[in-house]
C-alpha cells in the first residue's frame, strides 16, 4: 500500500481478461468523506496503459439502499462486470460505497443494537459522500466534469447532487428512479441500520417475476455468487448466524420523512444535463409510474430519454436481461 495524499491510500491490481480482449487494470482507494472520520472505499477500472481521459469518458458508479456498488457494478456473471465492459469501451470507471455500505466506513453504531442509536447516511449525507467522491475523481484525472450513474436510491443521491453543480456533470443516468410513493412505507425508519437475510434478499429480489420463471430470470447460482460478493464486503455482517448484510437506515428515514409523505428529496427540475431514465417491467421497487413522474419533471435538461427493459425487476443488472440494461446504458453515454 502507498499514499497518494494525507488520508487517500490506494491498492493496484491487474484484472485477468482472455487473450483477445484487452487487459483492464483496477486501483482502490479509500478516500476522505467531508465530515471528519470518515473513509469512502472509491473503484477505479479502465483499460491497462491509459491515464488520461476526456470528461465525456469517464463516469461514477453510486449504489442503491441496501447494498454496495461493487455487487451491481462489477460482479462477474454471464456477460461480464458492467465496469469492464465500460472500460473496454474506453471508459475510465469510478464506483463509490456511501459510509456504512460495502467497504466505507462503518460506524461503530453498526456494531451494537441499531435500536441504540439513529438512523445515518441520509441523502443529504450521501450526496456530500458523492460530491467528495467527484471531487476526488475529477482532480485526479484534471477535468471539470464527469457522468453519473445511480441505482434506485442512488439515483436521488446522483441526481440531488447533479441539480446543484450541473456544471460538474456531463450526463446523467437514472437506473430504478425513486419518487414519490402512492402509500406511506410501512416501516418507521427508526433504529441506525438493519440486517438483511440470504432468504429476506431473495424473495424480495424476484418479486415481480411469473413464478413458472423464476429460475430463468434470475438463474439461483447468479444470485448465490451475488449473495456471496455481498457478504465479502461485510465481514461481522458474514459472521452472524444466519450471515446478513447490514445496511443504514438513513434511506429508511427518508423515505419516511419524505417519498412517503409526498416531498422530495431532489427538485427534476432543476437538472440542466443529458438524463436517462431506465427501469425494468417487473420492478416492484420503484414502479413504472415513479420514472414517469420524474421523466414529466426534467423540463430543463437539452435531451431525455426514457427506456423500459422488458422481463426484468428492480435488480436487472443481475439477472438473464442485464446486458440490455448495460447495453442501453452504454449507448446514451456513448452518442
Amino acid at each position: 500500500m502507498r499514499h497518494l495524499a494525507p488520508a487517500i491510500c490506494v491498492i493496484a491490481c491487474l484484472v485477468p481478461a482472455s487473450a483477445t480482449a484487452q487487459r483492464i487494470v483496477g486501483e482502490t482507494f479509500m478516500i476522505p468523506a467531508a465530515d471528519p472520520g470518515i473513509q469512502l472505499h472509491v473503484r477505479n477500472k479502465r483499460l491497462e496503459g491509459r491515464e488520461n481521459f476526456p470528461a465525456e469518458r469517464v463516469v461514477l458508479f453510486v449504489h442503491g439502499a441496501t447494498y454496495p456498488s461493487e455487487t451491481a457494478f462489477d460482479i462477474e456473471l454471464p456477460g461480464g462486470s458492467w465496469m469492464d465492459y465500460a472500460g473496454r469501451k474506453g471508459y475510465d470507471t469510478y464506483l463509490v460505497d456511501i459510509r456504512g455500505y460495502g467497504r466505507s466506513t462503518r460506524p461503530s453504531s453498526m456494531n451494537i443494537p441499531p435500536a441504540e442509536n439513529p438512523p445515518f447516511a441520509t441523502a443529504a449525507e450521501a450526496v456530500r459522500d458523492v460530491g467528495s467522491a467527484v471531487d476526488f475523481i475529477l482532480k485526479r484525472r484534471g477535468i471539470s466534469k464527469l457522468n453519473l450513474v445511480g441505482w434506485s436510491w442512488g439515483t436521488a443521491l446522483m441526481a440531488g447532487y447533479t441539480m446543484n453543480n450541473n456544471e460538474r456533470v456531463n450526463k446523467l443516468v437514472l437506473y430504478a428512479p425513486l419518487w414519490h410513493l402512492k402509500a406511506p412505507p410501512p416501516f418507521s425508519g427508526s433504529g441506525a441500520y438493519r440486517t438483511v437475510s440470504r432468504d429476506v434478499a431473495r424473495q424480495r429480489g424476484i418479486r415481480g417475476i411469473p413464478p413458472q420463471r423464476v429460475e430463468e430470470i434470475s438463474p439461483s447460482a447468479w444470485y448465490d455468487t451475488w449473495w456471496q460478493a455481498n457478504l465479502a464486503t461485510d465481514p461481522v455482517g458474514a459472521k452472524q448466524n444466519p450471515p446478513v448484510i447490514r445496511a443504514p437506515n438513513g434511506v429508511l428515514k427518508d423515505i419516511v420523512d419524505y417519498w412517503g409523505a409526498g416531498k422530495a428529496t431532489w427538485e427534476p427540475e432543476k437538472i440542466r444535463v443529458p438524463t436517462l431514465l431506465i427501469l425494468a417491467e417487473w420492478d416492484q421497487d420503484t414502479p413504472l409510474f415513479m420514472a414517469q413522474e420524474v421523466f414529466a419533471r426534467l423540463v430543463n435538461t437539452p435531451y431525455k430519454r426514457h427506456v423500459v427493459i422488458g422481463e426484468g425487476t428492480h435488480t436487472v443488472a443481475v439477472e438473464k436481461n442485464r446486458m440490455r440494461l448495460i447495453n442501453q446504458v452504454q449507448s446514451f453515454l456513448d452518442e
